[in-house]
């Protein structure tokens, strides 16, 4: 016997009352007996049995006229599946983690032409900090998330090609002599790049520690949410 047959979890009563779920493809639509035998493949007495028990329970229904119909009991579980996590969702939560591990701010970078776009940030907990609002525009040729967003589009600097071998991001007084940060690509998990996520902060507290210390942090987020960003993330 096929091994994927014997570890396959298989209560064929369950398998074919499914499947008889499965046969309805479009929305309200209503199945005599002879199509759902179609569809399934199932005699027709097996049908009436498995259907029976359906109707009981709510997932299905059938008219006066005899045809079945998905049952409210789809709608009211349907209405329970959570929606799939917006970027918003995911990054969130992972930057106030780099805020708080850091005490500095954190903030998550999209490329938009020429520019970059802070899309999400969390600012530091200091009083004196590097203060960010979401949806400032900054040049792509200054700092460390401009560095790396330049790097994932393919440039071929020197500067560029170093951030695709190490994997991320220093900047030191770049975009302004007071402020440093260091970025690292956020990628989904099909390995596309979808933005730059940042630490970032005054300049002297960015020592040679301190700047390993936010590299470790990042590099730890990204791999941490790359498995939870699908295809179509990007900002």
């Amino acid at each position: 016997m096929d091994s994927a047959l014997e570890t396959a979890p298989n209560v064929e009563a369950v398998s074919r009352a499914l499947s008889l779920l499965q046969c309805f493809r479009g929305p309200g639509e209503e199945l005599t007996l002879a199509m759902l035998a179609q569809r399934s493949a199932l005699p027709k007495s097996t049908i009436l049995r498995l259907a029976n028990s359906l109707i009981w329970k709510g997932f299905l229904y059938r008219d006066g006229s005899g045809r079945f119909l998905l049952g409210p009991e789809l709608a009211r579980l349907g209405g329970l599946v959570r929606s799939a996590p917006t970027l918003a969702d995911v990054i969130r939560p992972a930057l106030r983690s780099l805020s708080e591990a850091a005490q500095e701010t954190a903030s998550f970078y999209v490329r938009d032409g020429d520019e970059r776009i802070c899309l999400f940030r969390e600012n530091s907990p200091r009083s004196a900090r590097h203060h960010l609002e979401e949806g400032s525009r900054h040049p792509l040729g200054q700092g460390a998330a401009g560095l790396v967003l330049r790097a994932g589009s393919g440039e071929q600097s020197a500067a560029a090609r170093e951030v695709r071998d190490r994997g991320w991001a220093l900047s030191l007084g770049d975009r302004d002599p007071e402020l440093a940060a260091v970025a690292c690509p956020l990628r989904d998990r099909a390995g596309v790049m979808i933005g730059a996520l940042t630490i970032s902060g005054l300049i002297g507290r960015f020592g040679e520690d301190a700047v390993q210390r936010h590299r470790r942090h990042l590099l730890e987020q990204v791999e941490r949410l790359a498995p939870l960003l699908g295809a179509g993330h990007g900002g």
